[in-house]
């Protein structure tokens, strides 16, 4: 249903001929403060997510599809998300780029890095798409990023504040930025676990070599003291 809604957007954006002017985001509209759920289930679905909506427009060019078993998607969903495509082929736009160009004056970003191109960039995404309305034309419309061209494609704006249909909303968005963050990085807790590894390492090795080197003066100044270089106190 949220590809259906992203498709019909784009294409009505396209139609209409929107000016390809795009406008900045408002500064002073606060974010909301999330808590980034890094669980497993979070990104598996979060990636689906990703993968049913963001893709229609966005791609996510950093990744292969290889690279979704590391978050527990088993092999079977990973073959059928990805089609035609191969394991190793990157998670490129299902829209091609002609049409996304012509379509938002254009080409939309990557969103790989997007979580840490940005400056709170978990907490910017998670406000974005949770800060579509209806105007008083029925249009939509985004608090934080005033005459943005990207349409509400998780239908945010056509929920009622305090709904299931909204809450369920903001667990997809919430969910959606979970794998945005692992996209953005996704050797990071290897990266982390290495790193603590490498400390205590370093700290029993720098440890033994102090011993060594504590044996070793104590035999130099023994020598000193027997051939009278140093003289006993």
């Amino acid at each position: 249903m949220r590809r259906l809604v992203c498709i019909l957007a784009a294409v009505a954006v396209w139609m209409t001929g929107v000016s390809s002017i795009q406008a900045a985001p408002n500064d002073a509209y606060p974010l909301a403060q999330i808590e980034v759920d890094n669980s497993m289930a979070a990104r598996q679905r979060g990636a689906v997510i990703a993968i049913e909506t963001c893709m229609m427009c966005h791609g996510f060019k950093y990744l292969r599809y290889q690279d979704l078993l590391d978050i527990g998607m088993s092999a079977e969903d990973v073959d059928n998300y990805r089609g035609d495509n191969g394991l190793l082929d990157r998670l490129e736009s299902m829209t091609p780029i002609e049409v996304r160009k012509e379509s938002y004056g254009k080409v939309p970003p990557d969103l790989t890095l997007m979580t840490i191109a940005r400056k709170h960039g978990p907490e910017y995404v998670y406000t974005l798409l949770t800060s579509y309305y209806l105007d008083p034309e029925e249009n939509e419309a985004n608090h934080l990023f005033p005459g943005i061209r990207m349409p509400d494609a998780m239908g945010y704006s056509f929920t009622e504040p305090g709904s299931t249909e909204r809450a369920e909303v903001e667990r997809n968005v919430s969910d959606l930025v979970s794998f945005m963050v692992w996209a953005s990085d996704p050797n990071a807790e290897t990266r982390k676990t290495i790193g603590v590894w490498v400390i205590l390492y370093l700290i029993v090795l720098t440890t033994l070599l102090y011993l060594v080197k504590r044996k070793i003066w104590r035999r130099v100044e023994k020598l000193k003291i027997e051939n009278g270089t140093v003289k006993r106190p």
